[in-house]
């Protein structure tokens, strides 16, 4: 109870404000073993209940105290098959960390970064902790997308003894993971490493595959015996206010998706990017600072964060908000977009809008911004990033009107992660709707478990 909580090691703020080079360093192995006594082994621990993926937290902690990094590894990926991931981006503070026992006096347990520590410790000493299948059951499972809760689907229904295929549509695996979270925050090395493991436990990749045009749904169906729909929320939300359409407004999936899996940062990059020099990012969530942390990186004098709100109903992890600040990000809250302004070449040239103050709760909680009337002003501005939200792309459901959807679009499962089609599981934001990489990867093991009672039980039958 003495032991204080460690802080993580990072890159100097002014240094990597202009590298795309990791941000957090990692624990070392002394600074890991005094963290992980900090945890006071709770007969019922409430940590696990916290994490979406249910990973047994006490146990591979007990182990990294004991010295047993090889156990704790082992532990660790058996319940979660993203650890090296999930330890850099997954919302600790709000989940497993806010349940800690240990935080009632003092701070909790720094589970994220002892996450992290083991899961890079097991790259580091490949072998230790492989993919045993179960025996093979004959049966073949398509899942759609590769990213986190395809992923997720795919280590566990491997693990089970079935033939996995992944139909991933970008030309490289990894969905969110390589194309929305930028390389400070997650190297892609990280990713590779980790679908590599997938691969060598006998998961299948096929990229550029688009379900929805390549192959249809139904088409699927017919060379499988179940299929799991994992493919995201990918289509962007805009603001729908005049001079959306000049050059220079980006998606905030588009501008992270140029940047960080076509690698638009490169001086010899085939794939352009607009390099502005004040850069109004429109939003409050993780993707808006991973957006504005990039414009930083890709040389903006001015980097800047527009939300309606203040900093206290911010979505985005408080981690990120601080390594934004630190890194020069500007901060320009009560403030909505009302028009984006172009020069007579139709580019931005600046954004008209609005301030705003807090009135009454909304029904999440979360006090409403109203207009404060005569405030209009122009935000100097040459390039505008809007991230405002995803909602779910019709490509692939359209071409199956069997699919029961919701008002939204997305796809309705029961609470096994079963759709309106038998053997037809879906899980992840197509389902939730945008929300965090641990949240679709607990939908993609719950969904496997459920998969494989259905296929065992077909098989039987």
């Amino acid at each position: 109870m003495k032991i204080d909580r460690h802080d993580m090691p990072e890159q100097d703020a002014a240094a990597r404000a202009a590298n795309f080079g990791e941000v957090n360093l990692g624990f070392s192995e002394q600074l890991a073993l005094l963290e992980a006594r900090r945890c006071i082994q709770c007969k019922e621990p409430k940590c696990v209940q916290g994490c979406p993926v249910m990973v047994n937290i006490p146990r591979f902690l007990e182990f990294v105290v004991d010295g047993d990094l090889p156990s704790a590894a082992r532990s660790l990926f058996g319940d979660n098959a993203l650890p090296a991931v999930t330890g850099r981006v997954c919302p600790q503070e709000t989940q497993c960390e806010c349940q800690c026992v240990r935080g009632v006096k003092g701070k909790p347990v720094a589970i994220g970064y002892l996450e992290r520590f083991v899961a890079d410790w097991a790259r580091a000493h490949a072998g230790v902790v492989p993919i045993e299948p179960r025996a093979a059951t004959g049966r073949k499972v398509a899942v759609v997308g590769a990213g986190p809760a395809g992923l997720t689907a795919a280590g566990e229904l491997v693990k089970l003894g079935h033939d996995v295929t992944i139909y991933e549509a970008l030309h490289k695996p990894g969905g969110v993971l390589v194309y929305g979270i930028p390389e400070f925050r997650l190297p892609k090395e990280i990713v590779d490493s980790e679908v590599e493991r997938l691969v060598a436990a006998g998961v299948k990749i096929e990229c550029n595959v688009v379900v929805g045009r390549t192959y249809t749904l139904p088409e699927l169906r017919e060379s499988f015996d179940a299929i799991f729909i994992a493919n995201g929320a990918g289509l962007p939300v805009f603001m729908n206010v005049p001079g959306e359409n000049f050059k220079g407004v980006y998606s905030a999936n588009e501008y992270l998706t140029r940047v960080n899996l076509m690698e638009a940062y490169a001086e010899n990059a085939d794939t352009p990017v607009l390099r502005a020099k004040r850069v109004a990012v429109v939003g409050g969530g993780n993707v808006a600072m991973d957006a504005v942390r990039t414009a930083k990186r890709l040389g903006a004098e001015r980097a800047m964060i527009v939300y309606r709100r203040t900093l206290a109903e911010m979505p985005a992890r408080l981690e990120e908000v601080h390594h934004a600040m630190a890194e020069g990000v500007e901060f320009e809250t009560l403030i909505a977009p009302l028009e984006v302004l172009g020069d007579d070449k139709k580019w931005v040239s600046g954004m008209k809008c609005q301030r705003m103050e807090l009135g009454e709760p909304d029904a999440s909680g979360r006090r409403s911004p109203k207009p404060v009337p005569g405030s209009e002003f122009v935000l100097d501005c040459d390039a505008v990033v809007v991230s405002i939200g995803t909602r779910a792309n019709p490509l692939l459901t359209a071409t199956c009107p069997d699919l029961k959807l919701n008002k939204w679009g997305n796809i309705d499962t029961d609470d096994a992660g079963m759709t309106s089609i038998p053997g037809i599981f879906a899980g992840g934001d197509i389902v939730r709707g945008a929300a965090t990489v641990i949240l679709a990867m607990g939908d993609g093991k719950r969904a496997a478990k459920a998969m494989d009672t259905y296929l065992m039980g077909t098989q039987n039958g």
